[in-house]
């Protein structure tokens, strides 16, 4: 059986770690480089990487910064933010990520998707939702969680599988910097129709919510601001996973 992943991600804006609550009010958090280093140490399976403003601010993702955090790393690395070209996976998986995360480009140009898992494989292709609950189920979102989409989360998480994509990075917005628990009804709904691994986002308080998540449906579990401020350990986390009967890699 596979185990279930705990990934602390860091929200990069200006070359630094930022965090905050539902996608506003950003404050310093540390060095990237540093950051993921100490991450790895504490016993993370991988570490996120996403530029939050790229997109937004029409840039790339600083690379320089990427290269920093990848040559300090020995797990995975997934980095994501400004991902609008083809170019774009090549140069971020030569500056040392293992696999890119797009957002915006994805719903922009749907088709991009299933060039890059034509290129480099479904397993460097990662999708990154972001949704906030409507009357119609949950709404997508773009541009670091600024743009409204038409879309519906849902389908369109089903729609990025069938394109290519070989993850998903599922956010909730609503949830996001709260504390109050992942949205394990999206997680639930979004993993009953799915059948690639499913990262869930936003929310993340006390150490039963990372295990609500996974009972869920959820392959892996992602937080930033608890572990950035040292309000809960990755330990704590997988030890909380343990006893609760799921498989997880040990520390």
């Amino acid at each position: 059986m596979l185990t279930k992943r705990v990934i602390p991600c860091l929200d990069v804006a200006g070359g630094r770690v930022v965090k905050g609550v539902r996608f506003e009010q950003l404050r310093d958090a540390g060095d990237p480089a540093g950051a993921a280093e100490a991450y790895a140490a504490a016993g993370a399976d991988e570490v996120v990487f996403l530029d939050i403003t790229a997109s937004a601010e029409g840039r790339s993702t600083f690379l320089d910064t990427v290269r920093a955090t990848a040559d300090r790393l020995f797990i995975p690395l997934t980095v994501g933010g400004g991902v609008s070209r083809i170019e774009h996976f090549r140069d971020l998986l030569e500056a040392g990520a293992d696999k890119v995360a797009l957002n915006t480009a994805a719903v922009e140009n749907p088709a991009l998707v299933r060039s890059a898992a034509e290129h480099y494989g479904a397993q460097c292709v990662v999708a990154a939702v972001d949704t906030r609950r409507d009357h119609r189920g949950w709404r997508v979102y773009t541009h670091g969680g600024k743009r409204a989409t038409d879309l519906e989360a849902v389908a369109w998480c089903q729609e990025l599988m069938a394109l290519g994509a070989g993850e998903i990075l599922l956010t909730s917005m609503d949830q996001d910097g709260t504390r109050e628990g992942f949205d394990c009804e999206l997680i639930r709904a979004v993993t009953d129709r799915v059948h690639v691994p499913v990262i869930a986002s936003g929310g993340a308080g006390r150490p039963e919510h990372f295990v609500a998540a996974l009972q869920a449906g959820a392959s892996a579990v992602l937080a930033a601001s608890l572990f950035h401020f040292n309000q809960l350990t990755i330990g704590q986390v997988k030890d909380a996973m343990a006893v609760a009967g799921l498989p997880v890699r040990e520390i």
